[in-house]
């Protein structure tokens, strides 16, 4: 089991990840947007399925990597804070794009909606990058490395459900509330993107546990 601390910061950071807007949370909204919340529940289920498949090929593969290659750590934490900055860097950027706009999709049959938002998923790269790179830096190679790989795994996707669930069902009012509140987006962006950028310098610069 990884330590209280651990899971701790680590849910602290997947909350910050999902919050932040990719292809995942893009598809979902604007399917909740144009469909119906439950078009949207519909199409996040796919992506689920996805981390659940992304989470069992990270865990075992982390279980002999983590032994086998030295330095693999330490490698894996710096290519973490890399993808954390990197997601600092977009919430920042002039000109980002708020997932809530609305964009108008064709009516698509459930298993369709299923079927895309597993594609999406598995071919997100913030999703890859986020499991390889960001997941190990919670791990403690001195304990069972399996265990808590699968730990943090399904923290994240309980998260990810939570609050994906949540902004599905309230997507068109939140969509609304925005378009004639674009400050509220940038504070929202900025506030996230600080946030991220700490993270990012707190990971490249920590010690091997």
């Amino acid at each position: 089991m990884p330590t209280t601390t651990s899971l701790i910061a680590f849910a602290s950071l997947a909350v910050a990840v999902v919050l932040t807007p990719g292809p995942n949370m893009i598809y979902m909204i604007s399917r909740a947007i144009t469909q119906g919340r439950l078009a949207g529940l519909i199409a996040f289920s796919g992506v689920v399925v996805g981390f659940v498949v992304y989470l069992l090929c990270t865990a075992f593969g982390l279980t002999a990597i983590v032994f086998a290659v030295p330095y693999a750590y330490d490698a894996l934490r710096f290519a973490g804070a890399a993808y954390i900055a990197w997601l600092a860097f977009e919430a920042l950027r002039p000109g980002g794009r708020s997932p809530f706009q609305i964009r108008t999709l064709p009516p698509a049959r459930p298993h369709r909606l299923f079927l895309t938002g597993l594609l999406t998923s598995l071919l997100n790269p913030k999703m890859a990058i986020f499991y390889l790179a960001l997941l190990p830096n919670f791990i403690d190679p001195a304990r069972n490395v399996l265990t808590q790989s699968l730990v943090l795994g399904s923290t994240h996707i309980a998260i990810s459900i939570t609050i994906n669930s949540m902004i599905a069902c309230a997507a068109g009012s939140i969509a609304a509330f925005l378009m004639t509140r674009p400050k509220w987006l940038l504070a929202q962006r900025w506030v996230m993107g600080t946030m991220l950028g700490g993270l990012a310098l707190r990971m490249a610069l920590e010690g091997r546990k």
